[in-house]
């Protein structure tokens, strides 16, 4: 399957006017937690999302969110898909399943395999790979046992434009995604987000040759 990107912590009409030029698969809004700079209410996620291209699916990313009203980034059609950054366990995937058929992301803090075979026993969708809640610092992908690896993921954690298509060759994620490394003074850079959107597309046409 030929990787794919998501493009993080959309905050700004300018960041949706970035991403409709550069056309990323997935774009991805912190929601529910007012620690990011990124975070952003219901309201403002339905103004981008109708901001955004049809073509790109948006992801409504929180940390332990309460349940019912997290399902409704979903409901609301602000995301088509939820991902989860904190502890949240079977219970409360089980409950959100029955709020929403929104696919669910899982992230995964990896130190080790073991890390990621437990979270794969989540009912989640798709797993993500990262060195912390958002740390944008990376982590050993030596640990990643890809052929031992059942869920498709998404790969985080300091990925840049400038690394992330080796990080996907040596990987082969289902997705990579970047948040703090297309920005600049923690705003998002259009430069970068071409520059690593124009990265990927480059490697699937490399792979389709």
């Amino acid at each position: 399957m030929s990787v794919k990107i998501k493009l993080c912590g959309m905050f700004r009409d300018d960041d949706i006017d970035y991403v409709n030029e550069a056309l990323p698969d997935y774009i991805g809004f912190i929601v529910m937690f007012p620690k990011s700079h990124r975070n952003i209410d219901l309201e403002t996620a339905l103004q981008l999302k109708k901001r955004l291209d049809s073509r790109i699916r948006s992801v409504a990313v929180s940390v332990d969110a309460p349940v019912e009203q997290f399902a409704e980034f979903a409901r609301s059609g602000a995301a088509d898909l939820l991902q989860l950054h904190g502890s949240e366990n079977a219970e409360y995937i089980a409950r959100l399943r029955t709020l929403t058929n929104a696919p669910i992301i899982k992230a995964v803090k990896v130190t080790d395999f073991s890390d990621i075979k437990a979270a794969e026993t989540l009912d989640a969708d798709f797993l993500l790979l990262d060195s912390g809640t958002g740390s944008g610092k990376t982590f050993d992908h030596s640990v990643i046992q890809r052929d031992k690896i059942f869920k498709p993921f998404f790969l985080a954690g300091g990925l840049t434009p400038e690394n992330l298509a080796q990080a996907a060759r040596e990987v082969n994620p289902y997705a990579v995604d970047l948040s703090s490394g297309i920005e600049t003074n923690k705003l998002k850079d259009r430069t970068k987000i071409l520059a690593a959107v124009k990265a990927i597309h480059e490697l699937r046409e490399l792979k389709d040759d």
